[in-house]
């Protein structure tokens, strides 16, 4: 493939911050993008094709014999707060693989409610202790930095796991803010532990594992947050038009690709994503890709395990992921004492994907140089580095939040 490359520059930004860039507006050819129509017919569809071989991986699409089954109704949980809805995905049919997606939607809404929507960590079950939540059957790991997994046996999930993850899902707080959340586990969907691709919905595509664009995990955690969509589609409740796709850390990689391959999400929110997900590879600081595909071998297709090594020069980097987002809104979360993650680069990586929001109209990230720690920045694209680690805090959540209110309540 020709490489396509960008000179990159941004106010305080270090000389090695990112070195040359591919540059997300010329094409493979060697043509300037240079029209809202061009970037629609043949970039963006060079970039997903790009990224789809030769880092993602390819996905099944929307399955025909999937199936929805609303397992849970119930009009006053929360203390009344919520209609609490439970609806079992079945990607294969109603005798296949099982991910359970969890909804919230706030009493007081009038009309339809937008929504967030995300990947948890351990099981719907964990980000609330409310005792109509199904626990999970998937396979829940005992011992976490994250969260207090205490309870966990021979890794399943028991009664004494609920509400362990509540810290980083503010229920409450969302609701009343005028929000739906939708949320899944990881593990409903794909296997984070060996034997990968064992579990979950591969074992349903087994053609898509025969290639070197095989169907990745972080591909079918994307993959599942589109599903999760077409099931919200269906719900009158949620406004499916304004609905936002959350994720942090390695559930952040994965957002940030669903947002960027399925244009139906109206907003995406990558909380600390790192490598492989808002970070730049050319700036050779923090995670690179031999350490993912060596210790994760199975988040990423089999492709990208060529690129170890060659960060600096890779012929696509992550700020065209998220180009590919433009123009629908998308914040980039960062944290001082998250060095894997390179907070430096995850703004830069934004900052150099304000080319292509701005072509298609929308406001870019307006500010030039990286902002000082516990300072939002937000226009078309949204920005801030906060004190303390890798996590997701009250913090995050208060600017997603004003976020939504700026983007998704205007639509």
């Amino acid at each position: 493939m020709k490489s396509t490359i960008l000179s990159f520059a941004v106010v305080a930004i270090s000389t090695a911050a990112a070195g040359d860039l591919p540059d997300p507006l010329l094409a493979i050819d060697g043509s300037k993008v240079r029209t809202a129509v061009e970037w629609r017919e043949k970039r963006r569809p060079e970039l997903l094709e790009l990224f789809t071989r030769e880092m993602y991986g390819r996905n099944p699409g929307r399955p025909g014999a999937m199936t929805f089954e609303v397992f849970d109704r119930e009009p006053s949980a929360l203390g009344g707060k919520a209609t609490r809805i439970q609806i079992a995905i079945r990607p294969g049919g109603a005798d296949g693989p099982r991910m359970d997606l969890l909804v919230y939607v706030p009493n007081q809404a009038k009309g339809p409610a937008p929504a967030i929507l995300g990947l948890n960590f351990w099981g719907n079950h964990a980000i609330h202790k409310d005792p109509g939540i199904r626990l999970t059957e998937s396979w829940v790991e005992e011992r976490t930095s994250y969260a207090d997994l205490a309870g966990v046996e021979k890794n399943r999930a028991t009664e004494a796991t609920r509400g362990a993850n509540a810290s980083q899902w503010p229920v409450e707080e969302i609701l009343s803010r005028g929000y739906a959340l939708a949320t899944m586990y990881r593990e409903d969907v794909a296997a984070d532990h060996e034997p990968h691709f064992a579990s979950g919905v591969h074992p349903l595509f087994p053609d898509l594992q025969e290639g070197d664009d095989n169907f990745s995990t972080i591909g079918a955690w994307a993959w599942s947050l589109s599903r999760a969509l077409d099931a919200l589609e269906e719900e009158p409740a949620i406004d499916s038009k304004r609905v936002a796709v959350f994720g942090f850390s390695r559930l952040g990689k994965a957002a940030l690709w669903a947002g960027a391959s399925d244009e139906r999400f109206a907003m995406v929110l990558s909380n600390e994503s790192g490598a492989g997900g808002a970070k730049l590879f050319h700036r050779g600081i923090g995670e690179d890709i031999a350490r993912l595909t060596k210790v994760f071998p199975h988040w990423f297709a089999r492709n990208f395990r060529k690129y170890a090594g060659r960060d600096t020069a890779l012929p696509f980097d992550q700020h065209q992921v998220i180009s590919l987002v433009a123009p629908r809104p998308v914040y980039i979360a960062s944290a001082v004492e998250d060095t894997y993650a390179d907070a430096e680069g995850e703004f830069a990586a934004a900052k150099a994907a304000e080319p292509v929001f701005r072509l298609l109209g929308a406001e870019g990230l307006p500010c030039d140089s990286w902002p000082a720690p516990n300072k939002t920045v937000q226009g078309g694209i949204g920005y801030h580095v906060r004190d303390g680690k890798h996590d997701v805090l009250p913090y995050d959540w208060a600017q997603y939040l004003d976020f939504a209110d700026k983007h998704l309540k205007s639509l």
